[in-house]
């Protein structure tokens, strides 16, 4: 039976779509009394691609993520992500685009749900290539988080919804999204997990005639903690719309790579 529900796990976060590499979802219990920056969890990675695409061989992440406040209710929480995409094109390992996503938001805990107002930025940027003009956006929404456990299972799930409220050069009007992870121990150092997501970008019909956009993520793979940190191995798929910052069009990839975890 226990084999049986980690196999429906994965089935089903294969089905779901995901974004470029976030933190985690990561709901939290909450701390007896006030904290100042009761938690903190870093990451680096590094994904192999394959795709008939010579501006895109490597996606690349670090960042991290910060509780500033925890009130017992809840939590004042921050998020930091730069990601550098690499291609071939000049040179063997051709950095060309640099993205950067800035998050703060506030939460408040219902029993075992996490509820979140946010404030989302995304920015996008060209290396060794002329671009003067910006790209960028932010989002104000609200998500949600939430565990549940069945044995030895855990499942991560998240979802929010937020209006643009402000963008430059993109034509994106609002934004949804669905963030599942399902994690599974098999000793005390070692745990199997995958990990699907996916967004949807509406459209503001006044600057653009193309419909809803659609994209997503799905990866599988072992996470080894060691003392101060933990490595995960993974591999899966990804469709990105809009990869390429000038041009609206979509790529779908394949990928094998690690990222490195603090603890």
């Amino acid at each position: 039976m226990r084999r049986a529900a980690v196999a429906a796990c994965l089935l089903l976060s294969s089905v779901v779509h995901a974004r470029a590499q976030r933190p985690l979802p990561n709901p939290t219990s909450g701390t007896s009394s006030p904290e100042f920056l009761p938690r903190g969890e870093f990451h680096l990675s590094a994904d192999a691609l394959r795709v008939d695409d010579p501006r895109f061989t490597w996606d690349t992440h670090f960042g991290g993520e910060v509780d500033l406040v925890d009130y017992v209710y809840g939590r004042v929480n921050g998020i930091a992500d730069y990601e550098a995409i690499l291609g071939n094109e000049l040179r063997l390992f051709d950095p060309n685009q640099g993205n950067y996503t800035l998050e703060f938001s506030a939460s408040g805990r219902a029993k075992q749900t996490e509820i979140a107002a946010y404030f989302h930025h995304e920015s996008r940027h060209l290396g060794d290539r002329f671009k003067r003009f910006p790209i960028a956006w932010n989002v104000l929404g609200v998500r949600a988080l939430r565990r549940f456990e069945v044995s030895t299972v855990t499942f991560d799930l998240q979802g929010g919804a937020g209006t643009v409220t402000e963008h430059a050069y993109v034509d994106y009007a609002w934004t949804a999204d669905l963030d599942l992870v399902v994690r599974h121990p098999v000793s005390s150092r070692a745990s199997l997990f995958a990990h699907g997501s996916g967004e949807l970008y509406g459209i503001d019909a006044s600057l653009s005639s193309r419909g809803t956009q659609s994209e997503g993520r799905v990866e599988a793979g072992v996470q080894i903690r060691g003392g101060a940190a933990a490595v995960e191995l993974v591999a899966g798929f990804e469709r990105r719309i809009d990869a390429d910052p000038i041009n609206f069009q979509a790529q779908r990839w394949v990928f094998a790579g690690f990222r490195v975890l603090s603890r």
